[in-house]
């Protein structure tokens, strides 16, 4: 794909429930349907030079769905993890993950705590896993270590606050990508969104292949990114 390539795109994998229910589908079907999907992104991101992807898999919201749908959306996790995870490691991808971990399933934690130490020395792209996620559960996080440090209000800058969010050392997302017509962050993100561009499409996610995602970098290309500052002109 030519063109300046967005850095770090973030995506908002929504509406797998909504695509079973339109074809009288159960539910898990189109959640299953919606890992597949992610898979097709996940190398096509890698191989367009994207250097970080972000998925919004599990939300801290998601605890309070139906325990057999949650049940569903934990195996399907680990049989990822489990069958697909080698095929990434040979690609050179780094995986990581955001989000209260510690509330997976044990078998679900051990294996993303075994990804992660697998694939720390790669050099490709780094793709990250939001699981059991909530942004502003992830500020009030930032805010208790930086408390429990010890360090004074004075002292406190921007650059601090984002070495204590579960994304330090990440770049923030260029662009910031939600499927299935809704239009909004739904908690993903919030302190990173700062200037992120802000794509949506009424795509659902099992439908939203890689030239959906090349039309949304397209978008992005064809945006003035001022960052607060003077015109600079669209990104070539």
């Amino acid at each position: 794909m030519s063109g300046r390539i967005p850095g770090h795109v973030a995506i908002i994998m929504d509406g797998n429930g909504r695509w079973a229910e339109m074809r009288g589908l159960p539910r898990i079907e189109g959640h299953k349907r919606g890992a597949e999907r992610a898979k097709e992104i996940i190398s096509a991101a890698s191989e367009s030079g994207i250097e970080t992807l972000t998925l919004y898999a599990f939300s801290l919201e998601n605890w309070q769905r139906p325990g057999d749908e949650v049940s569903t959306l934990m195996k399907l996790l680990e049989i990822y993890l489990k069958t697909r995870f080698d095929q990434l490691i040979k690609k050179g991808i780094v995986f990581k993950t955001i989000g209260e971990i510690q509330r997976l399933p044990e078998n679900i934690r051990l294996l993303v705590e075994d990804a992660e130490i697998r694939s720390a020395h790669n050099k490709g792209m780094k793709l990250v896993l939001a699981l059991s996620y909530g942004g502003r559960n992830e500020i009030i996080r930032a805010v208790r270590r930086i408390i429990e440090r010890g360090v004074r209000p004075e002292d406190v800058t921007e650059s601090l606050f984002e070495e204590n969010l579960d994304t330090a050392g990440l770049r923030p997302p260029d662009l910031i990508i939600r499927t299935s017509g809704e239009q909004r962050l739904s908690n993903f993100l919030l302190w990173q969104a700062a200037y992120s561009e802000l794509y949506f499409t009424d795509t659902l996610w099992p439908d939203f292949t890689k030239d959906e995602l090349f039309l949304a970098i397209r978008d992005y290309q064809l945006r003035d990114r001022r960052f607060g500052t003077v015109s600079t002109g669209p990104i070539k």
